[in-house]
């Protein structure tokens, strides 16, 4: 019955059609505060819906914020995992949730954040170990957001600690894994060769250029991935609801950039 229950959830998060997903996070109040775009959870939620996106990413405490009473439904994804970068130890994530209260909550799957190549990643990766055991046992989907962050890592999108986090993912039991893009289609392909699940691409700092983001999407599309887990570049945007649609349409729909960029500008 577990592995009914998943594939129901996974169908809430992902397109059933293409296998591919637009994710907005917004779970950023704990670890930088209440900032532009997710003031206002019920409108944040409400264009990102309305843009076509798959799921949103919140903590537990902001469920019901925007909850979907009319309009497009979305699905949800609870974080489980936080820290401030008020701490010393900013990368060091701690499980502030659990599966089963997510469950309770009327979560489609739960996220957790990990941290390699710093000197927290034993206790996030025995964490990591936990939540996909229970994400089994409850059949509950899990996105695991793995970045190589810390004092070990030189470069964070060196395509060789990139594929390394995704494989992290992969081999901890995750259903999805969330890495930052390596740059370019050719070294992101490297990632997805080694990698069985799903990988999504992080949007990273906010950019301001929409055609960037964009090739950036696209870019991770013609190398296999599954799709994207965009913040700040989506609830930031100065349209939400059209960003959101310009990229589903590359990552469902196989639109080229030109054709992306054609939706904003109409």
């Amino acid at each position: 019955m577990t592995i009914i229950g998943k594939k129901i959830r996974m169908e809430r998060i992902l397109n059933r059609n293409t296998g591919n997903t637009v994710i907005v996070p917004m779970d950023h109040g704990i670890s930088v505060g209440p900032i532009d775009g997710v003031i206002d959870m019920k409108t944040a939620i409400q264009n990102v819906s309305e843009g076509g996106a798959n799921a949103i990413v919140e903590h537990k405490g902001l469920v019901g914020e925007g909850h979907r009473k009319e309009g497009t439904d979305i699905g949800l994804i609870v974080h489980l995992s936080a820290s401030t970068n008020l701490s010393p130890y900013p990368h060091a994530k701690t499980l502030v949730c659990t599966v089963e209260e997510a469950l309770k909550l009327g979560a489609d799957a739960v996220s957790i954040h990990v941290n390699i190549g710093n000197g927290q990643e034993k206790e996030m990766l025995q964490d990591f170990g936990r939540v996909s055991y229970e994400s089994r046992t409850w059949g509950m989907p899990l996105l695991a957001m793995v970045y190589p962050r810390g004092d070990k890592i030189k470069d964070e999108y060196d395509v060789n600690v990139i594929k390394h986090a995704a494989r992290v993912g992969d081999e901890m039991g995750a259903d999805i894994v969330k890495v930052s893009y390596t740059g370019s289609s050719e070294s992101f392909r490297e990632v997805i060769e080694g990698c069985s699940i799903p990988v999504v691409i992080a949007g990273g700092e906010k950019m301001d250029s929409d055609r960037d983001i964009l090739e950036m999407v696209k870019g991770s599309i013609d190398a296999g991935g599954a799709g994207v887990s965009m913040g700040r570049n989506v609830f930031q945007h100065r349209n939400p609801k059209l960003i959101v649609r310009a990229i589903s349409s590359i990552v469902h729909e196989g639109a080229n950039v030109e054709d992306a960029i054609q939706l904003l500008e109409e």
